[in-house]
This record gives C-alpha cells, sequence and structure tokens, in this order.
C-alpha cells in the first residue's frame, strides 16, 4: 500500500495558492485563544500551506493534539523527543518550515522568546527558528492590564528588533483579544511574499477603479468598478519589489502601503494622469485595470438641471478617449495588460471580444472576465478572468480572492518576461 495523504489535507488550496508548496509550523501557547487555533491552521491550509502544530503541556488541557492532528493532518509535537522535534522543524535541515507562526502568544510565551527561554516545545522551537533565522510571527493575546504591562511592550520591542514580526491585537472588553482569522493569513501571506522579489527593479503602473463624468454638478455617469482588483494588483507587485504607481478612480477600494497613489476622477484625469507618469521614467509593465467611462455629456451643464418638472431629458453623449491606446503612445515599449469585462456571455465570446484588443496592438495580454457570474468582478471580494496572449492561448484563473487572483496574473506577466 503506498503512503496515504490524511483527509484533513483534502482542503489544502481550496482559497487559494499563495502559500503552495509552504510549510508553517503553528506553535500554540496555552491562551483561552487556543481554541481559535485550529481554525487558524484549516484557513492556511485553504491557502495551500502545510500545517504543523507545536504544544506545551499548558495548552494540550486547552486544546488536546487530536483535535489539532485532525485540523492540520500531521502529527502533533506535544513534547520535544531524541527525533529532535525543533530541529527538523526550524533548525538549519533540509525540511525545516518556512514560518514559524506563534497564535496565540501569551505574555509569558512572549517574555521567554525575549529573554530565549526554551523550556517548553513552545518556546523551544521558537528560540531555534529565531536562531536559524526563519521568519517568525507572533499574534498575542492577554488580558489588557497583561498586553500594557511596560515589561511586555519592551519585550515586543525586543523581539521586534530581531526581525520578529508582531500582529496586533484587537483590544475589546478589557482584553488584548488574538487578531482575527483573516488579519493572521494575510499578514503570513504578506510575510511570505515578501521573500519573492522576481519584480525587484521593475516599474509598474496600474490604473484602477471607475471613472466619473459629471451631466451637472450634482448628477453623473459612471460604472459599478471598485478599483479592488487594481488595487490588489498594485499590493502584489509591490510586495514583489515592483516601484508601483497606482491611478486609482473614485470607487471604495483603499490603496495599499507602499504604492505612490494619484486620486483621479475623470476619465481625462485618468489619461493624463497615466500619460504624465510614463513620460515621467519608463515603466516596463502597466496593468490597466481601470474602467474609464466611454462615453461622457458632450456639455456638462454648470448648474443643476431641473428636471421635477421634466419626465424625459435629453443628454448627448460622446466618446471620451481610449486611454490605453493612448499609453501605448507613451510608452511604446511598455508591456500592457488590458482587462476586458463582459455580462452573460459564451467563454469562446469572452476569448473573442479579448483577442480583438490583442488584435489592435494597444496590449499584450488581455485580462478578460463576465461580471454577470456571481462573484466575479465589480463591487466584489473575489474574480475570475481568462487571460489571454497574442497567439490566442487562454490561461484561467478561477474564482478566488481578488488578492490570490492578482498573484496569478503577475506570476504569468512574469512569465511572459522573462520568456
Amino acid at each position: 500500500m503506498g503512503i496515504l495523504t490524511h483527509p484533513s489535507k483534502d482542503i489544502i488550496g481550496s482559497k487559494g495558492g499563495e502559500l503552495a508548496e509552504r510549510k508553517i509550523a503553528l506553535l500554540i501557547s496555552s491562551s483561552v485563544a487556543a481554541v481559535k487555533s485550529p481554525e487558524v491552521a484549516r484557513e492556511l491550509m485553504r491557502h495551500g500551506a502545510d500545517v504543523y502544530a507545536v504544544i506545551s503541556p499548558a495548552t494540550e488541557k486547552l486544546v488536546g493534539a487530536d483535535l489539532l492532528e485532525w485540523a492540520t493532518g500531521n502529527p502533533v509535537v506535544t513534547k520535544l523527543t531524541g527525533q529532535l522535534e525543533h530541529i527538523t522543524l526550524a533548525g538549519n535541515s533540509p525540511g525545516k518550515v518556512d514560518l514559524v507562526l506563534v497564535a496565540p502568544a501569551t505574555a509569558n510565551t512572549i517574555g521567554k522568546m525575549a529573554s530565549g527561554i526554551d523550556d517548553t516545545p513552545v518556546t523551544t522551537v521558537a528560540a531555534t527558528a529565531i536562531g536559524s533565522k526563519i521568519p517568525v510571527l507572533v499574534a498575542p493575546a492577554m488580558h489588557e492590564p497583561l498586553y500594557d504591562h511596560p515589561i511586555v511592550q519592551q519585550n515586543i520591542a525586543r523581539l521586534e528588533e530581531a526581525g520578529i514580526e508582531f500582529i496586533q491585537p484587537e483590544v475589546v472588553e478589557g482584553k488584548a483579544k488574538i487578531a482575527p482569522t483573516e488579519k493572521i493569513v494575510r499578514a503570513v501571506i504578506a510575510r511570505l511574499a515578501a521573500q519573492k522579489k522576481d519584480m525587484k527593479g521593475r516599474r509598474v503602473l496600474v490604473t484602477a477603479g471607475p471613472t466619473i463624468e459629471h451631466i451637472d454638478p450634482i448628477r453623473v455617469i459612471t460604472n459599478r468598478s471598485s478599483g479592488k482588483m487594481g488595487a490588489a494588483i498594485a499590493k502584489e507587485t509591490v510586495e514583489r519589489g515592483a516601484e508601483t504607481t497606482l491611478i486609482l478612480g473614485p470607487g471604495s477600494a483603499e490603496p495599499p502601503q507602499g504604492v505612490k497613489t494619484i486620486r483621479v476622477e475623470s476619465t481625462e484625469d485618468m489619461l493624463s494622469a497615466a500619460v504624465r507618469e510614463l513620460k515621467q521614467g519608463r515603466h516596463e509593465i502597466v496593468f490597466a485595470a481601470g474602467a474609464p467611462s466611454d462615453y461622457r455629456p458632450a456639455k456638462a451643464s454648470p448648474t443643476k438641471l431641473k428636471t421635477r418638472k421634466q419626465k424625459i431629458v435629453t443628454i448627448d453623449l460622446e466618446a471620451t478617449p481610449k486611454v490605453i491606446a493612448e499609453v501605448r503612445k507613451a510608452q511604446p515599449g511598455a508591456f500592457i495588460v488590458a482587462f476586458k469585462t463582459e455580462y452573460n456571455v459564451s467563454n469562446d465570446q469572452l476569448v473573442d471580444e479579448a483577442f480583438e484588443i490583442l488584435s489592435e496592438k494597444t496590449a499584450d495580454l488581455v485580462a478578460a472576465n463576465d461580471v454577470g457570474h456571481e462573484g466575479v468582478g465589480f463591487q466584489t471580494e473575489t474574480n475570475e478572468l481568462y487571460v489571454v496572449d497574442g497567439e490566442k492561448r487562454v490561461t484561467h484563473i478561477p474564482l478566488a480572492d481578488k488578492r490570490e487572483v492578482a498573484r496569478q496574473l503577475v506570476d504569468i506577466v512574469v512569465k511572459h518576461l522573462n520568456s
């Protein structure tokens, strides 16, 4: 009989591959928040990770080893034996983990880590990881007075000086509660993504969000784009080392940290900002993820239109400039990724529409989606793309969190550039 895979591992990668082929040691100290550890482990697995739990005798009273083995699909380290579990997981060994996550971390565990004390499996694996220079993330959980204790804060600062990152707790009800699971998972993904610098030295321009065209000072023509897809792309590229500029229309997306952001309103504004940035310096890659309005009123009213007594109002519309065509003129050598949105069409038609843009020689790749499908595109946290190249080859990025979609799209672009 061959080696069997634990059934609990069936969920690995079900929400994305950001942590694919990554091994994570989950160190669980004896906080009541330890009851959340199986949930944290499972969510890390859903994003591709293989998780190994490590607990102390005190932790085992709160959350049993059997439950954690069920959650992770791996044996749980409850004590250190002649097999040198701490070295296997966090030493300079071939099978070591990629990251150590201490969640939850009590004041006691933080103090021991800061002092180099290793008297439990949790603190020994943590100390070994620090010595091996494996990335360590810590998610504190304790009562607020303990968290605010000056010595605890000194210990946190001391660990931060040593390169350990902290995932800030949520202070509510007099307690510094462990950060939400989603926040912990995102911190792990960001920390490991920071190790991947395949875009270092490159300059990237991203357009994102809708534009608005005024009918009068109050009323506008716009669309339902949120800008979240473009913001996710900008975040992905900057974390992979690129110098990134984001031109962001008035959607609901928040610009990521470390990204130069230019706020715009109209299609003309987006075009002007893009051309200006491109002429100020060479950008190797442009993600035209913005959704500029295709039409604008031929003549906007300088005052509010009085419509109460009018059942029908006629507005003459004129085409707006095509941003992507002007971008190509401004930077002919840039690798341009255009975006194409359709509504309730067949996959074949979607690909054909995308390929038509490529035939115009204004883009190198087209990322197409159909917002008629649930969870795709506008004002959602998820997306699905069909990426088409000049040979009409199609790469399908299945429905996933926009950050995961951005990661896969950037992977495709990097592969094209490297080839």
